[in-house]
């Protein structure tokens, strides 16, 4: 198995709930060819606090502002993507959006710098029923 770097990435991710279903991007996995979901977050800058970073990657990536931030968790996620290993360390937050607006918006579709992604509220029961692949998955447990 070919890796890209040895090292533990450290993420803040962020869980939103509307009734029954959650605030998830959906990624491809060009090897398996298949889709995942994730929240919406990403790395901790050096020197940055998890909680920071949650609120900077949701500010950059769609625009909004979050409240009523509280960690749920923290989880380590060995993985593969793509045909290589990643290990980061999760720090799941869960979490609401400031502007209303958000709750009505079915999907939206943003750009990390790389490439474009879409965010979308899914139903937790495709993702408990296995239909739809939720990751890391240890995150079902808050389902």
């Amino acid at each position: 198995m070919e890796h890209t770097s040895q090292h533990i990435r450290a993420i803040a991710l962020g869980w939103i709930r509307k009734g029954d279903r959650l605030f998830l991007s959906e990624g491809y996995d060009e090897v398996e060819q298949s889709h995942f979901y994730r929240s919406l977050g990403g790395g901790i800058d050096f020197g940055e606090s998890s909680i920071d970073a949650l609120r900077r990657e949701f500010r950059e990536e769609i625009g909004a502002e979050l409240e009523n931030v509280t960690l749920l968790d923290c989880i380590e996620n060995i993985f593969e993507l793509d045909g290589k290993l990643g290990h980061e360390i999760v720090f799941l937050y869960q979490c609401s959006f400031v502007d209303e607006a958000f709750y009505n918006r079915e999907e939206i579709h943003f750009e990390d710098g790389y490439r474009w992604y879409t965010a979308r509220w899914i139903e937790c029961d495709r993702l408990c029923s296995g239909e739809l692949r939720l990751v890391p998955p240890a995150c079902l447990a808050y389902l």
